[in-house]
C-alpha cells in the first residue's frame, strides 16, 4: 500500500444512503458502549476490542483498561469521517419515489490517504459487527445464497475495492 494516494470512489446514491445508515447505527452502538475498560457485554463490541492476552485474564483486563476507550474513540472518529465525506444530508430527498432515477445516480467521493484509512477501518469494523450479529465466525457459517448476508458481502466488496485502490492494484 502506498499510503499517499488520493482514492476516488464512485458509488450510487442509494448505496451511499445505505452506507450512511449503517455507519450512523455503528456510531450509535459506540456511543452506547461503556468505555471505562470494563469487560464489554455485547459480543459485537467485544470483537472490536478483542483480548490482547487470551491466556492471561489479568493481563488482558489491564490492557483493556488502558486501551479500550482510545480504540473505541478512534473507531467513532473514523466513522464520523466516513459520514462527513459522504455528505449525508443531501444524498436522498425525503420525497423521492422508489422508481426515481436519482437512486442510481453515481456520486463521486474523493478520499485523502487519511480519509481512506478511516473508511477502511470503519467498513471493516461495521462488517465485524454484522458478522457477529449474523453468527458468522468462519467461512462455513456464511451462506452466499442467504439474503441476510447481502449487506455483509457488499461491505466486503467495497472494502476490497478500497484496499486494491490504496495498493495501486486494478
Amino acid at each position: 500500500m502506498t499510503g499517499d494516494r488520493t482514492v476516488v470512489i464512485e458509488i450510487t446514491r442509494i448505496e451511499a444512503a445505505h452506507l450512511v445508515g449503517l455507519v450512523e447505527q455503528f456510531v450509535e452502538l459506540l456511543e452506547d458502549t461503556d468505555r471505562s475498560g470494563a469487560p464489554v457485554e455485547d459480543p459485537a463490541i467485544a470483537r472490536l476490542v478483542p483480548a490482547a492476552y487470551a491466556d492471561d485474564d489479568e493481563a488482558a483486563r489491564e490492557f483493556r483498561s488502558l486501551t479500550q476507550s482510545d480504540l473505541l474513540s478512534r473507531r467513532d472518529s473514523d466513522a464520523r469521517i466516513v459520514l462527513a465525506s459522504l455528505g449525508s444530508d443531501d444524498l436522498l430527498a425525503e420525497d423521492i419515489e422508489l422508481d426515481d432515477p436519482r437512486f442510481v445516480e453515481v456520486i463521486t467521493v474523493r478520499l485523502s490517504p487519511d480519509e481512506m484509512r478511516s473508511w477502511m477501518r470503519t467498513l471493516a469494523a461495521v462488517r465485524l459487527v454484522l458478522a457477529t450479529r449474523l453468527g458468522i465466525d468462519t467461512e462455513d457459517t456464511h451462506d452466499d445464497h442467504d439474503a441476510r448476508f447481502g449487506i455483509y458481502d457488499w461491505l466486503g466488496y467495497r472494502l476490497d475495492g478500497l484496499v486494491r485502490a490504496a495498493s495501486g492494484a486494478s
